[in-house]
């Protein structure tokens, strides 16, 4: 504590503080519910696709299109494209709500690629096991590809949080909210305090790093590869 204080001060120690649970509240419910949306998408995008266990030309193409459009559009423009659709369904175009909001329409489609691209390294010959045995698709996805896939899967989760964590900064200039972004922007960047700027900043490295860490050991935990040795 008494380091911090030197580094912070009493003040600035109480405000860093709460842009960081502010940060993490936003990030992790944003994640958490572009993961929930994003997981279906990949998992369709997967089976419909011409090597898929469930081949769908007209709805793998539609699901396609979807994705690509949406991560094709600068996130700074999709904020302002988006603010109408945010007033719409959380009642609001800033604060914490609306910033979730835009986090989750930008993130779940990028998640959905990501699953997507976690399911095709399924080793095709398990799925082939399965499929000889009589399980039917449900069955396939839900007991042989994504377990099979997990570590992957987990992996992605990581690119994807701190993707999202990534994002906190440029939405606060379209939102704003009590975050480490804003603390980097408003503060450091346009009142000139280096010291605030660069503290910020490192403290979204740390961040990062921690979720990258540790969801790169829950990926170890899980690969049966690594386990077997």
């Amino acid at each position: 504590m008494n380091i911090l204080q030197t580094l912070f001060g009493n003040g600035q120690l109480g405000m860093y503080g709460l842009a960081i649970v502010s940060t993490l509240k936003v990030t992790l419910v944003s994640f958490g519910i572009s993961y929930l949306l994003g997981l279906p998408l990949g998992v369709l995008l997967y089976i419909t696709g011409s090597n898929g266990i469930w081949p769908n030309k007209p709805l793998s193409t539609v699901l396609d299109v979807f994705v690509n459009i949406i991560r094709s559009i600068p996130f700074i423009i999709l904020l302002v494209m988006i603010q109408p659709l945010a007033k719409v369904v959380v009642g609001t175009k800033i604060g914490d709500n609306a910033f979730i909001f835009y986090l989750i329409v930008a993130s779940f489609p990028y998640v959905a690629r990501m699953i997507e691209s976690s399911l095709r390294e399924v080793d095709s010959g398990v799925i082939e096991a399965a499929q000889s045995m009589g399980s039917d698709n449900w069955q396939i996805v839900t007991k042989v590809i994504i377990p099979e896939a997990k570590p992957s899967l987990i992996i992605g989760a990581a690119i994807a949080i701190t993707t999202i964590l990534g994002y906190t900064p440029m939405a606060y200039l379209i939102a704003g909210s009590g975050l480490l972004g804003q603390l980097a922007i408003q503060y450091g960047l346009y009142r000139f305090d280096s010291k605030i700027m660069y503290i910020s900043s490192l403290l979204l490295i740390i961040l990062v790093q921690i979720m990258q860490v540790t969801f790169n050991y829950f990926a170890k935990k899980t690969d049966k590869r690594i386990r077997g040795k």
